[in-house]
């Protein structure tokens, strides 16, 4: 990632594997901090990781949503003291990073509750004549999926199409994805493959 002297980029990693040792997500995510790395560019990595899982959309949150900030109770404001600091995490990254396994063919229910807090009309999408229109502009993002069965891509993976969907709906168009598929049946390859994707990301985000 190259990138004038003296710059900074701000880099959120999600991580949402439910597996804190032998996940294949987390280390391919670190492979790929890794290779974006350089020397003219101070990188500042903040980690979110979803094994601390994020509390869910109930009555109270919604009703706490909807009532405008400036006459929300202290326990209102308290209620959504979670999904503000994780809103406030995503607006300040340049590059977002999410790893996460396919669950059932599709996303972790720690990452969907991430994605209901930082969905947050106003904060991150707004309403407008012509549709919603996503706050999140100008940042890159990287989704490392990994699978066991499930092929990325295909029409049983409801889970690469969805993050690209609400990523664009929040703003964030520029989604690029390292996938380690079907990793019961492939291994080997499919590390193989990914780790050249991640090389290959390297190399256009240097040039």
């Amino acid at each position: 990632m190259t990138t004038p002297p003296d710059a900074a980029i701000n880099l959120l990693l999600v991580s949402a594997s439910a597996r804190t040792t032998d996940s294949v997500s987390r280390a391919l995510a670190e492979e790929l901090l890794t290779s974006l790395q350089d020397p003219a560019t101070e990188l500042t990595i903040r980690r979110r990781d979803l094994t601390d899982v994020p509390p869910l959309v109930d009555e109270d949150w919604i009703a706490a949503n909807f009532t405008p900030a400036e006459d929300r109770t202290e326990a209102q404001r308290e209620r959504l003291s979670t999904s503000d600091r994780l809103v406030e995490e995503l607006k300040a990254a340049d590059v977002l990073v999410i790893a996460t396994p396919i669950y059932n063919f599709g996303i972790p229910a720690a990452l969907k509750a991430w994605v209901d807090m930082v969905a947050r009309a106003r904060l991150t999408f707004r309403y407008t004549d012509q549709g919603p229109k996503g706050l999140l502009e100008n940042k890159r993002a990287y989704l490392v999926v990994t699978s066991g069965g499930t092929e990325v891509g295909s029409d049983i993976d409801f889970a690469t199409g969805y993050l690209r969907h609400v990523l664009g709906f929040l703003g964030i168009r520029d989604v690029e994805i390292v996938a380690a598929d079907r990793l019961a049946a492939r291994q080997t390859s499919s590390l193989e493959a990914a780790r050249a994707r991640i090389r290959q990301l390297a190399a256009t985000a240097a040039a």
